[in-house]
């Protein structure tokens, strides 16, 4: 029981380890948006766009599977749905790697796929 009085059934340890591929997926798209504006303001405004429908369709608050079968479709291209997944099945149901792996893999590509974009529409101007 470590906040809330509620009980971790899991491996804290592996949210901390899905948790750091997560972060490298967030930390991509920022650096995409990033490359596409010209202030600050302008990409955490983009951003919070983009954070604000990952989370109402990320499965957090309302299910997936009451969603519109086009909505669900766009919700496997999202990684705040792996994550809320993976903590669930960890601290819930006490799962372990080979549990979470299809969601880890996911995110992986994810995290390789906006990196790369990030890295591929950097321009330096001097």
């Amino acid at each position: 029981k470590v906040v809330f009085n509620i009980p971790i059934i899991g491996n804290l340890g592996l949210i901390y380890f899905y948790t750091a591929f997560y972060l490298l997926v967030v930390l991509g798209m920022g650096l995409f948006i990033s490359n596409f504006t010209d202030t600050q303001q302008q990409a955490m405004f983009i951003s919070w766009f983009f954070v604000v429908i990952f989370i109402l369709m990320s499965g957090l608050f309302t299910p997936i599977e009451s969603m519109p079968m086009w909505a669900q479709y766009v919700t496997e291209f999202n990684p705040v749905k792996y994550f809320v997944q993976v903590t669930r099945m960890v601290m819930l149901k006490g799962a372990h790697f080979n549990d979470i792996l299809p969601q880890l893999t996911k995110t992986i590509i994810y995290a390789v796929i906006m990196n790369g974009l990030a890295v591929w529409s950097y321009h330096k101007t001097i």
